[in-house]
């Protein structure tokens, strides 16, 4: 691993490395390493696609301008903080990969990959949703960690902002979404509008899901465009079986005001396994959370029937 004297770096970039701004230890300068040498495996993965065309056409004409943060591992080897579409772009070019190298604990690491996302504002609404799941449900944080508060605090959102992201993926489910992919062009609103018909209607996600696939291969344009367009697809599609569900109610309604909470109202299908509850509640955080909880909610409450049979 030879260091690179000059290598043309503004030394803005270092000072605006988060590394740097949190004074932590710096092995000095910028290395050029092999990316054989950089392992991503144990990472937190917040991308479901990497488009590197582009990237990989612009550090082959003007060089890779803004160094990967790394941090050393046993030997040669180093793992990778951020910067992962350099690494892979310079892995393809088969050229060596400017990082800077820092000491710091895996906690600290897994942090400043999502600070460094967050600043560039470059993962979409759906993957920023996949990553509060995956750090809910995986083992990057520490059990007590792992709760709505705690990613909350290190993602730097609300709980209620967490549960909006959950809902999304607990809803729409992450086979259908991984179908979908990044979808950079769709915001929540229209995330939160195919979660609405989703839960609206007992339609076929395995077929969304093929609907999402054929739509990426027969559109046009980049895999950002196409995975806008499969999300249309699946939007459009979803929006059919909504509009072909019967909009009488079935059997088995109630409703009931429940002070401080609203009222609500329970729908129960015909073949007695479908139920909906139609909340309209004083406290929209209320709704966020309850979103973000159901799951293990009605768990619980699963949990609760079983034991009153007994």
């Amino acid at each position: 691993m030879a260091r690179k004297p000059k290598l043309g770096l503004p030394l803005q970039t270092l000072r605006n490395a988060p590394d740097a701004l949190e004074g932590r230890r710096l092995r000095g300068g910028v290395f050029e390493i092999d990316p054989d040498h950089i392992d991503t495996a144990g990472r937190l993965d917040d991308r479901l696609q990497i488009e590197i065309e582009g990237l990989k056409a612009s550090i082959s004409r003007n060089g890779q301008r803004v160094p990967i943060l790394v941090r050393p591992l046993e030997g040669d080897r180093y793992s990778l903080i951020y910067g992962r579409r350099r690494l892979e772009a310079c892995r393809a070019l088969g050229i060596k990969v400017r990082a800077i190298v820092t000491e710091m604990e895996s906690d600290q690491a897994l942090r400043d990959q999502l600070l460094e996302n967050q600043e560039r504002r470059d993962l979409s609404f759906i993957e920023r949703a996949l990553v509060a799941a995956a750090l809910l449900d995986g083992d990057h944080l520490s059990p007590p960690e792992r709760t709505n508060k705690g990613v909350a605090e290190v993602l730097n959102l609300t709980e209620a902002g967490v549960s909006q992201l959950l809902s999304v993926v607990r809803n729409v489910g992450e086979e259908l979404v991984s179908a979908i992919g990044a979808a950079p062009g769709i915001g929540r609103p229209r995330w939160e509008e195919l979660k609405k018909l989703l839960g609206a209607t007992e339609v076929d996600r395995q077929r969304l899901a093929i609907l999402a696939g054929e739509a990426k291969t027969t559109r046009a344009g980049g895999i950002d465009e196409k995975s806008d367009q499969a999300f249309l697809a699946v939007l459009a599609a979803a929006g059919k079986s909504k509009s072909a569900e019967p909009s009488s109610r079935s059997r088995g309604q109630s409703g009931t005001v429940i002070p401080g909470v609203g009222e609500a109202a329970v729908v129960t299908g015909r073949r007695g396994k479908l139920l909906k509850l139609e909340l309209k509640a004083e406290d929209s955080d209320f709704v966020s959370w309850l979103e973000g909880n159901a799951p293990q909610l009605l768990k619980e409450l699963h949990e609760r029937w079983k034991r009153s049979g007994d």
